[in-house]
């Protein structure tokens, strides 16, 4: 170390209130145990540590000249000055001399004149920790800012306030604002008039401006392989299941559907798994937001042809069978058929938006959030695992409650099922929803009969998103097992298992509520605990990105998946005109509002997956596992990327290049 000279590099955070004006200090460790002396790190005349700013110091020579390889480091401030709160992400210490970097994360706030000490790349299992007295401080910390509201004890577990560690960055913020206010000066020239649809070329008149490209679904959204393809690579892909009997409550014959089987009896395409079925009973009964619109619950079947493709045959816009509820069928008028398209497509906007967006990526991951930062110190390995994953998901929730969930917000302006429809919906949702099912996509396919490629052919979802399962699985288990030896060196770390047991403790408990666990509060299987934390990585970042970045795509034609339809569905087969399509779709100004919001989420905000906007492994074992990772994604994207060679029409949203790491929008 006496051969050159040393460089501390600090980094501060770029959160709000993140820089400091107090006096700053360290003391260098080395392995031998000789320690350096008091070193102020502080520039004349220069404002050191501001928010998101690097500040370096070279030491002078007598100040290190006794040191051998660097251990530790001790780092601590005073409370001088105004504003002496401080963020620190890392200190890197450099040896000029020979090019040897030591690495510190900190990514915490330091207290005044406590003495925080870091290890190099600080990465300890707490049973491994030295310094348990800063861990346990620092968790005290962290759960009064990560506490659990109690309001309403049926929603997924949420934060009382928002944490400023929570906050985006400026960067982050300005590029949201950015685009926003981009999409409203050009709603400005492309949206002249108010008032109704005329014609369909009316709508396609809208698309003029670059950024209001016209979606893909316009050309094709009255055909009815396009409509089965909504179900296999749309936003919705986890309601198809395998039909092994004709739904009881489905008013219909065998002999019905007969003319669209090629020739085959309704025993053979069950028999020969060819039928599948959505059933939407979740909305049965569910109140619309006014008395002037309708939600429907509706049960769909759609066959399998010979050729492969999937064809709807039989929609029933309600539950119960009845005289008013007719089956509707593709003989059926040209016109009746597409309205029951379209108000089937209407009903699962509701439930997109409400469980398979929201409910259960969203909100049932902040719960994820909120357990991680309670109950794991920033120095255990599983937290930086998760983290990258969970970035910006808690401020994107409080934006999403305070803007689109308002009481006149755009869910309650643009949509049938209205503010309140959406909160019940995800209460309803989520007391169904099983982690180990609903949330592990191997298990949730097979469970619905459609994880076999013969049974359902170029279902896309399936196909890609197990390719990036495995990969998130592959990853997760090699940086498990870095960690953890054996099930025992798991069931002693003692806030591991506090987090199992916060996951799974009722709402009315203080807990996240979370079904489905594997372990039931208690991980004591290295498998269970594997499987739980790919569920999680691959819900924050695939599963999301397939329900949230299609919705351009779809919701901004409306008559392709229209958020809100006006009149009343059709009760009979009585023949219908376009006119009659045009009349029920939403007027120029909410289809306006629709075709913003969506184009805004459909944004990507953040970096790939594994190209992590904040890197918090420095273990050299760690991030060797973290570009393994990165190598398999990139031969996930040439798979990808082969297979849409011959899609028709390609399903590029779970390229990894279009997966964000976290749920960031």
């Amino acid at each position: 170390m006496t051969d050159g000279p040393l460089v501390v590099s600090v980094r501060t955070g770029d959160l709000q209130g993140a820089g400091t004006n107090a006096n700053v200090s360290i003391i260098l460790h080395d392995n031998h145990g000789t320690t350096s002396p008091k070193i102020n790190l502080n520039h004349f005349f220069r404002d050191d540590f501001e928010r998101g700013n690097t500040d370096k110091f070279e030491l002078q020579r007598t100040q290190t000249e006794r040191l051998c390889k660097l251990d530790k480091l001790e780092i601590f401030r005073d409370d001088s000055g105004f504003g002496s709160s401080w963020y620190v992400e890392r200190i890197t210490v450099e040896n000029k001399s020979n090019g040897d970097v030591y690495t510190f994360p900190v990514f915490r706030w330091l207290r005044p004149h406590y003495h925080y000490v870091f290890r190099e790349n600080d990465t300890f299992l707490p049973q491994d920790d030295a310094q348990q007295e800063q861990r346990r401080l620092d968790l005290e910390d962290k759960r009064k800012l990560y506490k659990i509201k109690t309001v309403d004890l049926k929603l997924p577990a949420s934060t009382e306030t928002l944490p400023v560690d929570e906050m985006f960055s400026g960067q982050y913020r300005w590029d949201l604002q950015k685009l926003k206010l981009s999409l409203i000066i050009q709603s400005k020239i492309t949206m002249v008039t108010a008032g109704k649809w005329k014609t369909l070329d009316d709508i396609r008149n809208v698309y003029v401006m670059h950024i209001f490209n016209e979606p893909k679904s316009s050309k094709v959204w009255q055909d009815d392989s396009f409509f089965g393809q909504q179900r296999t690579a749309g936003l919705c892909p986890a309601l198809i299941r395998l039909c092994t009997r004709l739904p009881e409550k489905l008013g219909i014959g065998d002999g019905d559907l007969l003319p669209f089987l090629e020739g085959q009896t309704i025993g053979d395409v069950l028999t020969n798994k060819r039928l599948f079925c959505c059933d939407l009973n979740i909305l049965h009964q569910f109140p619309p937001k006014d008395k002037e619109h309708v939600i429907c619950a509706p049960i769909l079947l759609l066959y399998r042809t010979n050729s492969g493709q999937l064809l709807p045959v039989a929609i029933q816009l309600f539950q119960e069978p009845g005289p008013d509820n007719p089956v509707f069928l593709p003989s059926d008028d040209q016109y009746v058929w597409l309205m029951a398209k379209m108000w089937y497509n209407h009903a699962e906007t509701s439930y997109h938006q409400s469980l398979a967006h929201l409910g259960f990526t969203h909100l049932l991951m902040e719960g994820v959030s909120l357990g991680v930062n309670r109950n794991l110190a920033i120095s255990h390995p599983i937290y930086k695992l998760l983290s990258p994953h969970l970035l910006y998901i808690i401020a994107i929730n409080s934006r999403a409650v305070e803007k689109l969930l308002a009481q006149d917000g755009w869910i309650q302006n643009t949509m049938t099922v209205g503010r309140n429809g959406v909160i019940n919906l995800v209460k309803l949702g989520v007391s169904q929803w099983r982690l180990d099912v609903d949330g592990t996509l191997p298990e949730d396919l097979k469970r619905r009969g459609v994880y076999d490629k013969e049974v359902l052919p170029n279902f896309h979802y399936r196909d890609d998103g197990l390719l990036l399962y495995n990969a998130i699985n592959t990853y997760v288990t090699k940086y498990v097992n870095l960690y953890y030896e054996s099930n025992a060196v798991l069931l002693a770390d003692w806030e591991v298992q506090a987090f199992a047991k916060e996951l799974v403790a009722l709402r009315e408990d203080g807990g996240i509520g979370m079904r489905g666990v594997p372990g039931n509060g208690e991980f004591r299987y290295l498998k269970d605990f594997i499987q739980t934390l790919t569920s999680f990585i691959f819900t924050c970042s695939v599963q999301h990105a397939a329900v949230n970045f299609p919705q351009y795509d779809y919701y901004g034609f409306p008559p392709a998946y229209p958020a809100t339809l006006n009149g009343s569905p059709p009760s009979d087969k009585s023949p219908l005109k376009m006119v009659d399509i045009l009349h029920t779709l939403p007027d120029r100004n909410v289809t306006f509002d629709i075709m913003v919001v969506t184009k805004m989420l459909s944004s990507k905000g953040v970096k790939s997956l594994g190209d992590y906007e904040v890197q918090y492994v420095f273990d050299p074992k760690a991030t060797v596992v973290q570009e393994e990772f990165r190598r398999d994604l990139k031969e996930v994207g040439r798979e990808i990327e082969k297979r849409n060679e011959t899609r028709n029409p390609p399903y590029d949203y779970l390229h990894p290049d279009a997966i964000p790491n976290s749920i960031s929008i």
